[in-house]
């Protein structure tokens, strides 16, 4: 994987402990601090995607869909029905959500997905960007709702429900 560096931004190495720093040219210019990360506002700094990027290669990133409600169910399959493949070897997951025809959503290259039950997905790449927005792309399908507590949801998320509206 690569990734392109701002000009201003430097990475030093020490052999001593194995260790890399990131530097900037200027600390008092605020879009260098900003990148640079000294600043915790802004969460996408070079050195968060440097992070990412690290273990995505050496771990993997991961994520864990689950589908709550009656009849909600994924498959995983090899052809899809109403799409073409985008790339030689595509799967796609198929949802049962409560609509009236299944929705299929091709798998983006790099990322893997299996089904351990019929109501979990299990996503797994080395692009933590490409994993969390397929994610998010499933999840837009039925979204969680604080009524009845159906919905799905990506990584332990939980919400609290609502009691009824009563007149």
């Amino acid at each position: 994987m690569s990734m392109p560096i701002p000009p201003y931004i430097s990475i030093t190495q020490d052999a001593g402990n194995r260790a890399q720093t990131l530097d900037v040219l200027d600390a008092e210019d605020r879009k260098q601090r900003e990148m640079w990360g000294a600043i915790i506002t802004f969460p996408r700094t070079v050195r968060a995607y440097l992070q990412n990027i690290i273990l995505g290669v050496s771990e993997g990133h991961t994520a864990i869909l689950r589908l709550v409600g009656v009849g909600y169910r994924a498959t995983v399959e090899s052809i899809a029905k109403t799409k073409p493949a985008a790339y030689p070897g595509q799967q796609f997951v198929s949802l049962k959500v409560g609509y009236s025809h299944p929705i299929e959503l091709g798998v983006p290259m790099g990322v893997k997905v299996s089904t351990p039950q019929p109501t979990r997905i299990l996503l797994e790449g080395c692009e933590k960007e490409v994993v969390m927005q397929f994610a998010a792309k499933i999840r837009a399908w039925r979204v969680p709702e604080p009524y009845k507590g159906k919905g799905i949801f990506v990584n332990g998320e939980t919400i609290r429900l609502k009691a009824k509206k009563i007149k």
